[in-house]
């Protein structure tokens, strides 16, 4: 069953899959999780849809990565 991301609870354990969407609270959850300057970007999101497997928390992970904040 594909996952809400619409109502679902988001955690840095949820898996990110092929039904991922960039919704409201999948937005909020990330600038939880890095801060208020967390922004989308096109090389970001296309690394997120690569279809590797992967949870929020990597993807958490990463962006702080490529934006030199510690995680």
């Amino acid at each position: 069953m594909a996952f809400d991301w619409h109502g679902g609870t988001i955690t840095r354990d949820t898996p990110v899959s092929n039904d991922y969407r960039n919704t409201r609270k999948v937005r909020r959850f990330m600038t939880e999780q890095c801060g208020v300057d967390f922004r989308f970007d096109r090389p970001f999101m296309a690394w997120i849809r690569s279809g590797a497997p992967r949870t929020m928390g990597d993807v958490v992970d990463e962006w702080l990565r490529r934006n030199g904040a510690q995680a």
